[in-house]
């Protein structure tokens, strides 16, 4: 249960939508509990998240999970800041929604690297264990990554 949070973050980025990533986490969790026996200690983390990615990976046949869409607002209005200035408080705001849909465009092989590595903390190793790719791999994905997501972000700046 500690790693709820950081499972739902990676489904909510890999489906795009909030009810596919509830429905993908409801059975991540399920098969985690019936696979709880064959689990061989160590960081759960990873384990768990590699569950996650292979449902989501299973569920793919659904051909609008993969479409290149950004992601539904939450009613939440973005990033909570402590600075009561609203005008800086829809600077955060618009600046949070933008990086959504920039990183939503991204491919899916990249898009879950940057988030595990750049959202959730994951060591390259805990990435390679999760994705099933060599680390070499993983951190070349993330280096392209994090290259197209700034000439992405720059290039809206232009329009």
């Amino acid at each position: 249960m500690p790693h709820l949070d950081a499972a739902y973050n990676l489904a909510r980025w890999l489906t795009r939508s909030p009810t596919d990533a509830e429905d993908i986490v409801q059975d991540a969790m399920l098969r985690a509990f019936r696979a709880f026996d064959g689990f061989r200690g160590g960081d759960a983390k990873p384990w768990l998240l590699a569950i996650v990615r292979n449902c989501w990976r299973n569920a793919g046949a659904d051909a609008k999970r993969r479409a290149q869409t950004a992601l539904p607002q939450d009613d939440d209005g973005g990033l909570v800041s402590t600075d009561p200035d609203p005008e800086a408080i829809a600077m955060d705001a618009s600046q949070s929604r933008k990086l959504d849909e920039v990183i939503a465009l991204l491919p899916n092989e990249f898009r879950e690297v940057l988030v595990l590595r750049e959202m959730e903390d994951m060591s390259y190793r805990e990435i390679a264990e999760i994705t099933g790719a060599p680390i070499g791999t993983v951190m070349s994905r993330l280096a392209r990554a994090r290259t197209m997501l700034r000439e992405r972000w720059t290039a809206r700046d232009l329009v």
